[in-house]
């Protein structure tokens, strides 16, 4: 059995690993939490780079063609979400800068490594890789008037297109761009072989990154924390269905059903944490707010890789 077969294997026991891993970090070494937070986008853009060298670029063009795929995707992230989160929030008492992190991240889809999660899980990541500029300026458009719509006109205005467009433009365009930049050079199948095999380590070193950048943030603010996770964990369990009841609705495929259903749940909440981050003294507690989502995002993925194959598979294949 080759590496990549035995990494392969053992995947969920690495990212979990890397979890760990990550939290003992964070826990010990406090002072850590500022160069693990720079490493964030070097270690996304990294994953992403070698998840979009597995993506000819033939096969990400033909995707843009795909009008059912990219519909059904803007339709359930921005008409079926938000509804969603209304009920959510509607059921639990939240103080005002507790449910301002929630919307930040409920109420944007991830455009980053919810491709490489997908993929882990049989999903088209053309596909992902094709909805990512169309997610991405809609959320930018869509923000401000969902924000209005749930806590009212002056919370709107914290929304700014820049962290936005800087995170698109580091996470999306340069390691899509070095990629398709890849395939055209004579050892372009080499680097794309090395990038395959490398895959289960970076998203492990990704994960220890977020979790130990993040997890000291979280010190001392443990009775938010605790009011939030339940709406973030009842989120992920909610959207599957919600995913599965679209791919059925729509007639995608196997491989596209499985990204419908992993776009639908995964959230952008470390493209809007420099939003939280910048928010006035009054909402102090916002950003940890948001990074307790990417926590439960980041197990919730663990269980969506190995859920998400059951419940969106071809008729009569057997559910082990």
């Amino acid at each position: 059995m080759s590496t990549v077969e035995v990494l392969e294997r053992h995947q969920v026991a690495i990212y979990l690993g890397g979890l760990g891993a990550g939290a003992a970090v964070g826990l010990a070494w406090p002072d850590a939490a500022g160069p693990l937070e720079r490493a964030i986008y070097p270690a996304l853009g990294a994953l992403l780079y070698a998840t979009f060298l597995q993506v000819p670029f033939t096969k990400v063009a033909a995707a843009f063609r795909d009008g059912r795929f990219l519909g059904t995707v803007l339709a359930v992230n921005f008409v079926v979400v938000p509804l969603v989160v209304a009920g959510l929030t509607a059921v639990v008492s939240l103080e005002r800068a507790v449910l301002l992190g929630v919307l930040l991240t409920l109420l944007t889809p991830c455009i980053d490594y919810v491709i490489a999660f997908s993929g882990l899980a049989g999903g088209d990541s053309r596909r992902l890789v094709a909805a990512a500029p169309l997610l991405m300026l809609a959320q930018v458009l869509a923000l401000p008037l969902l924000l209005w719509l749930f806590v009212g006109p002056e919370l709107a205005d914290v929304v700014e297109a820049g962290p936005f467009l800087e995170a698109f433009g580091l996470l999306v365009v340069l390691p899509l761009a070095l990629a398709w930049a890849t395939e055209a050079l004579p050892a372009g199948a080499a680097v794309t072989r090395t990038a395959s095999a490398a895959m289960v380590p970076l998203m492990a070193l990704t994960l220890l990154v977020v979790v130990g950048s993040q997890v000291p943030a979280l010190d001392g603010r443990y009775d938010e924390i605790a009011a939030v996770v339940p709406v973030y964990a009842a989120f992920l369990v909610v959207m599957a269905l919600v995913g599965v009841a679209a791919v059925r609705l729509s007639g995608l495929e196997v491989a596209g059903g499985r990204a419908l259903v992993f776009s639908g749940a995964t959230r952008n909440s470390l493209v809007v944490l420099p939003l939280a981050l910048a928010l006035p003294a009054a909402y102090a507690v916002t950003p940890a707010v948001v990074v307790t989502q990417t926590l439960v995002e980041l197990v919730g993925m663990l269980v969506y890789v190995r859920v998400v194959p059951r419940l969106v598979s071809e008729p009569g294949t057997p559910r082990r």
